[in-house]
């Protein structure tokens, strides 16, 4: 009896006659908002560009919408077949990439990939350039933001503004962080940083040493971001980029995005 009547007064908490007009706009808003999204993902296709490392991206048409008849209905469907890295595209690496013993992707938390997050302007640096601390610190002043613990930090390079992702050299001329940034990240708190190239420091050693600073602090990076103008300047957002469910991964695909309040 109290159940059905508790159902009751809920079915009509939410009719117009229930309510006033004051809370019924109200209930209406809190329902039909929804927040700003920002994409920061790559394109996927046939062939395009990774890291000379990893296994190409490929392709394949698998299904042609064949028609397939049960009884007296035609069905036509069409489907692909890929051959990819489990880091193709815009990817997150997990700790298992950094080394032996190293959690895979799927035994990482998907909290870690809700976060709150702040994008830095670094958008002057030159090609191949190695980001310094003190040029870190400059621009999250610029950006009037401070790096509170568990943080995603995007830190946008104009990357593919100037080097079209068809371009031999987007897989070499990519500047990054300094080995120095990356620990004063992780020393702020920083749990996961975004950079636009395939790479988080500038190619050889620095990105090695990168790599070895991220298993060694507990800390981890997306690679391949784009559209991190549409966040540089915009204050606090939330970040998403959920991985596969990919047992035994060593990174995962993610479909990136910018949650701004409506």
């Amino acid at each position: 009896m109290a159940s059905s009547i508790i159902r009751s007064l809920g079915r009509n908490a939410l009719s117009p006659h229930f309510t006033s007009p004051m809370v019924q706009k109200r209930l209406t808003s809190t329902v039909i908002q929804k927040p700003v999204i920002v994409d920061l993902s790559r394109e996927l296709y046939h062939r395009c560009q990774n890291h000379p490392f990893h296994v190409p991206f490929i392709q394949t048409q698998w299904d042609t919408h064949q028609p397939k008849v049960a009884g007296n209905t035609t069905f036509r469907s069409a489907s692909y077949a890929l051959t990819m890295s489990d880091r193709s595209g815009t990817h997150v690496d997990a700790p298992k990439h950094f080394g032996p013993g190293g959690a895979s992707i799927d035994e990482l938390p998907l909290e870690d990939f809700y976060t709150s997050a702040i994008a830095l302007d670094l958008s002057h640096v030159e090609l191949r350039a190695a980001i310094s601390v003190r040029e870190m610190e400059e621009a999250l002043e610029k950006a009037g933001e401070e790096i509170r613990e568990g943080d995603t930090v995007l830190i946008y390079m104009a990357f593919n503004k100037r080097v079209g992702f068809d371009e031999p050299r987007w897989q070499h001329d990519f500047p990054g962080l300094h080995p120095d940034s990356v620990r004063w990240l992780a020393d702020r708190g920083c749990k996961m940083f975004g950079v636009e190239a395939i790479s988080p420091s500038p190619e050889g050693e620095m990105n090695f040493q990168a790599h070895n600073i991220c298993g060694e602090r507990g800390i981890t990076h997306i690679e391949g971001l784009d559209h991190l103008e549409k966040v540089v300047g915009k204050g606090r957002f939330t970040f998403v980029g959920f991985p596969w469910k990919l047992r035994g991964g060593s990174g995962s695909p993610i479909r990136a995005v910018a949650l701004f309040d409506p």
